[in-house]
């Protein structure tokens, strides 16, 4: 049975979140392994998805679904909703859902991982002409790179796939080119 399918009979075809049923789709929950798995993975509507992954879009109101979906048994689904109470506490109502939430050590620590303490500003890794990588991404390089220490020169025009970002420095990405694990700048790719 393919990840999906348990999803979708998991959630009863509706969102693990909110519990709407329009553009639902996966939502791998960052920063656990790559591969989408039953137990990294929520089923979601546009609506949370979108939210989520641009959380400057956050409609408050919206999130008032957490007061149920927080006590889920799925420890993905009790992540994504500790994070946005999270990125909402200081409007008081979800400080207080806080404070009633109760996460494992293991879901608590998955939970916090990706979020930032007070003042501190998120690393955006952007390509050579300003747009948003993410994580798994694919890029191409837009310059001849000679690579240190392998003795190759990675061409003009060449895919990187599947890349990864380095989390303390937003000019750093990483991928693999000519079978070697290798890091780049931002600044020499453009995304694809």
């Amino acid at each position: 049975m393919s990840v999906l399918a348990i999803l979708q009979e998991r959630s009863g075809n509706s969102c693990e979140l909110c519990t709407g049923t329009d553009g639902l789709s996966t939502y791998h929950v960052p920063p656990q392994s790559s591969n989408e798995t039953q137990d990294n993975t929520i089923y979601t509507c546009a609506t949370c998805k979108s939210q989520i992954e641009e959380p400057e879009s956050i409609d408050s109101n919206h999130w008032r679904c957490l007061n149920d979906s927080m006590w889920s048994e799925i420890s993905a689904v009790k992540v994504v909703a500790y994070r946005m109470l999270s990125l909402m506490k200081s409007e008081g109502w979800p400080q207080d859902l806080l404070d009633m939430m109760y996460l494992e050590e293991d879901d608590l620590k998955w939970a916090q991982s990706t979020l930032l303490a007070e003042g501190e500003e998120a690393i955006v890794h952007k390509d050579s002409n300003g747009v948003k990588l993410n994580a798994g991404d694919s890029v191409v390089l837009i310059k001849d790179l000679d690579v240190k220490g392998a003795g190759f020169t990675a061409k003009r025009g060449t895919a990187v796939r599947n890349i990864s970002l380095d989390a303390n420095d937003a000019t750093h990405i990483e991928g693999r080119v000519n079978g070697q694990h290798i890091v780049i700048l931002t600044q020499y790719v453009k995304k694809t």
